[in-house]
């Protein structure tokens, strides 16, 4: 099992104890940045306590870091790439790519994943990484109550 991959100054790990900080403050940021009209579920404090308390320690989480400092996250469930959250600083420079092809090496079967139909900037990232849309929702389903979108990425389908 890879468990370290290091590449230029970036490194992707699986997270620790200490990263839950940073992968929270990494999440709300990126979140922000990204999704300005979209309600939040949860206020800042229940998120960073969610993180802390079940996905750094619970989930399969991996970081991205450059000097040792978290600049992107992801969570894997399965063949669910559950979150991916990048720094907003960060975005462009191949990072997140990387995150994508580590979810496609652990789960070789095929993965999924969710995104708000409003992240256009995200869907096209996906459908980049060889994502299709499967299933498109009135947003009914999720804590935001936003329409979202189902990707599905079966291997040997072709990157854009």
């Amino acid at each position: 099992m890879k468990t370290d991959v290091e590449t230029d100054d970036v490194v992707v790990r699986r997270a620790a104890g200490s990263d839950a900080a940073a992968v929270a403050e990494v999440w709300l940021r990126s979140f922000t940045a990204a999704l300005p009209g979209v309600r939040r579920a949860h206020t800042d404090d229940e998120v960073r306590a969610w993180i802390r308390e079940v996905v750094v320690p619970c989930r399969e989480t991996w970081v991205a870091t450059v000097d040792e400092t978290v600049v992107a996250m992801m969570v894997l469930d399965g063949d669910d790439l559950d979150q991916l959250y990048m720094d907003p600083a960060w975005h462009g420079r191949g990072i997140g790519g990387r995150l994508v092809d580590l979810a496609k090496e652990r789960s070789p079967s095929g993965l999924t994943l969710w995104t708000f139909q409003v992240n256009e900037a995200a869907r096209r990232f996906y459908e980049r990484q060889g994502f299709v849309a499967a299933e498109w929702t009135d947003g009914r389903r999720n804590e935001e109550r936003e329409p979202d979108v189902r990707y599905v990425w079966r291997p040997g389908r072709p990157r854009r």
